[in-house]
């Protein structure tokens, strides 16, 4: 966590002097030192790399050592110093804690843990909302090299790994143009009152399709609101915005749907954490397109797993002989 006292992020235009900001495994090089030229009190950051101890010599040269507290460990273990916090609260979380799909491998939980622990009432959270959304594409070509890669590797069968690659969501850079949907709202997080049981939800999406085309993949993305601030400010991870590192989330059906303008795919996107590996994701997207046409009907349901071990296993360099 990186706690800080008295700023907010840029766009927070009211006085925030003599305010504690925690701010939870937020990049400590950089949020801690514009919290305090911000007009923070003093920031408390926490981190569990090394890269706190060249943070802690940035702080220094940078002469706010006396405004910035550097504590490596995890959130829920590590002690905050007393004599910086407001009777043992902050006043404000600042926190980079979205992971690719908004929760695979985030650092939520710990947010919530200090919101829960450090945060004064009426205390803010920067960001404050996030919103997963949706939409269809078109990627018959990529599909057609991601998944029919495994029938033939340099005249082995690999066939069996084609299931494995179907289950596995791809984080990639998808382009506009191959949007064939509207997108879809499906899921917000308000982390001023979400629990971590909530974070395990299963939501309705409405897809309409914009022009006849084929659905190879279901695409996901997030939005992320600073609301809480004096002029809000927002920003997307979608492929209609510039590029993030978070790109976005594509999960290929095991059909190919064939549609036109008008029509919908309507159905449900659940999400929970795997029983054994918490920061991995158990994923299921039913489907159903809405036609009149009986001969293009259709549904079903896939499963996905978003994990570093099936990451691992599908890894292959076709240069590499």
């Amino acid at each position: 966590m990186n706690g800080a006292s008295g700023s907010g992020p840029p766009g927070q235009e009211e006085s925030t002097e003599d305010r504690m900001v925690g701010m939870d495994h937020a990049e400590v090089r950089y949020f801690t030192r514009f919290a305090v030229r911000a007009g923070a009190k003093h920031v408390i950051g926490v981190d569990m790399s090394s890269i706190i101890y060249k943070a802690r010599l940035i702080v220094a040269q940078n002469g706010m050592s006396s405004k910035i507290t550097l504590l490596q460990g995890k959130m829920e273990e590590v002690e905050l110093p007393q004599h910086q916090l407001n009777e043992g609260k902050v006043d404000i979380i600042i926190s980079e804690w979205m992971g690719y799909f908004l929760l695979y491998e985030s650092m939520l939980d710990t947010v919530l843990y200090a919101r829960d622990h450090y945060l004064v009432p009426g205390g803010k959270i920067f960001p404050d909302k996030a919103t997963i959304l949706m939409a269809a594409i078109e990627d018959g070509e990529y599909k057609d090299d991601k998944i029919g890669f495994w029938d033939n590797i340099y005249g082995f069968d690999f066939t069996p790994m084609k299931e494995s690659a179907l289950t596995e969501p791809l984080v990639d850079t998808v382009e506009l143009k191959a949007l064939i949907t509207d997108p879809c709202p499906v899921f917000t997080i308000d982390l001023n009152t979400i629990k971590p049981a909530e974070l395990s939800f299963s939501m309705p999406y409405q897809l309409r399709v914009q022009r006849n085309d084929f659905i190879h993949a279901l695409i996901a993305w997030f939005d992320i609101d600073f609301s809480a601030c004096h002029k809000p400010i927002k920003f997307s991870t979608g492929p209609h915005s510039k590029y993030t590192h978070w790109k976005q989330t594509v999960f290929y059906l095991r059909e190919v749907l064939t549609v036109e303008e008008g029509e919908s795919v309507v159905g449900y996107l659940s999400n929970k954490p795997n029983h054994k590996h918490k920061r991995d994701l158990d994923i299921k997207i039913s489907y159903e397109l809405t036609t009149e046409d009986e001969t293009r009907y259709t549904r079903g349901e896939c499963g996905y797993r978003m994990s570093v071990e099936i990451s691992r296993a599908l890894s292959f360099d076709p240069e590499i002989s």
